[in-house]
């Protein structure tokens, strides 16, 4: 017997993850409110639904405006449950602190107001290594969150399929895989959209998921980005050519944009840009060990069915296709 239907809220329902999660949580029969930007500046425009589920209500607004949050998208109404899947899109300070933490912070006050009892947070792993603002912006969110006596349940995902998929043209026209060093610096444990979203959906029943920081991988052992180029050749039946990217070329870039930021904030956000490159290079995407400062593979818990091989498998086939947006390294 399923447990009861909740009324949720859902912020971010139109990014990658967000519509996933739309999915899942009326699949397990919840009342599900998709709070989500207009497309269009008139009204009339709007692309009603955007890839969301026929049985999802969609409401439309400003996350960012806590006037626009409350007006157009809590309405005053009973909710059981907020869950937050909204994301900077760049990563950059302003638009980091502007959505990962402000914004999140406009729904919890809202949510707080509504008498929602549980928070559901679309976090990241990256963030128990911060140095880059939108960790740092995640991490003042989760802080307040945890201190707001609400039930919280704070999902950290590892790497997204869509991450690590973008140097399929490459091999496919014949050009080397690219790699930092030899391409064996990190590692990760990518979890599929459909397989996080079930995870984050069984949040709101599993009090084992509730008040903790979950940190969460796909199946199957970590996977280097040398061994994700070597099966994309073997897949594709190429021989296998990469090509080595010296970590110390980004730091160089790094070194001299910042110093050009100091006069230029364009050039100032592309430094961060440049930083946040570099770190996804150098940090593998798993849960770290506090006290020996190391990732650990086997500490970091597994999730689902689909690995990232599958998810090649069905991107070369065609049957599935990504749009890898601003966070895109190659």
């Amino acid at each position: 017997m399923n447990p009861a239907p909740h009324r949720i809220l859902l912020l971010g329902a139109t990014g990658t993850i967000g519509r996933a999660t739309a999915q899942s949580l009326v699949e397990h029969g919840h009342e599900v409110v998709c709070f989500v930007r207009p497309r269009h500046a008139d009204a009339s425009s709007q692309e009603v639904g955007q890839g969301l589920p026929d049985d999802a209500i969609i409401r439309y607004g400003d996350v960012t405006d806590p006037d626009s949050l409350a007006r157009d998208g809590f309405r005053g109404e009973r909710f059981d449950v907020v869950v937050s899947c909204i994301a900077s899109r760049t990563g950059a300070p302003d638009d980091a602190w502007a959505i990962d933490h402000d914004a999140n912070l406009n729904a919890l006050h809202q949510a707080a107001q509504a008498d929602v009892s549980h928070f559901v947070l679309l976090s990241a792993i990256c963030v128990q290594k911060p140095q880059l603002a939108f960790q740092h912006a995640k991490l003042a969110f989760e802080r307040a969150l945890i201190e707001s006596g609400l039930t919280w349940s704070i999902v950290r995902p590892t790497a997204f399929f869509k991450s690590l998929s973008g140097q399929l043209d490459r091999v496919r026209r014949g050009k080397p895989f690219l790699v930092f060093g030899d391409g064996r610096l990190t590692a990760c444990k990518p979890i599929s959209d459909a397989d996080l979203a079930r995870y984050i959906a069984g949040c709101i029943d599993d009090t084992d998921r509730q008040n903790r920081i979950l940190p969460i991988g796909g199946p199957g052992n970590p996977i280097t980005p040398r061994e994700q180029g070597e099966y994309l050749f073997k897949r594709l039946g190429k021989p296998p050519r990469f090509q080595q990217v010296p970590v110390a070329l980004l730091d160089a870039v790094i070194g001299t944009v910042s110093v050009l930021g100091r006069i230029s904030p364009t050039l100032a956000t592309k430094a961060e840009l440049a930083r946040i490159g570099r770190y996804y290079a150098t940090e593998s995407m798993l849960v770290l060990d506090p006290v020996s400062g190391r990732y650990d593979a086997a500490a970091t818990p597994s999730f689902g069915t689909e690995t990232l091989f599958d998810f090649y498998d069905r991107l070369i086939a065609g049957e599935v296709s990504v749009d890898r947006g601003d966070h895109a390294v190659f």
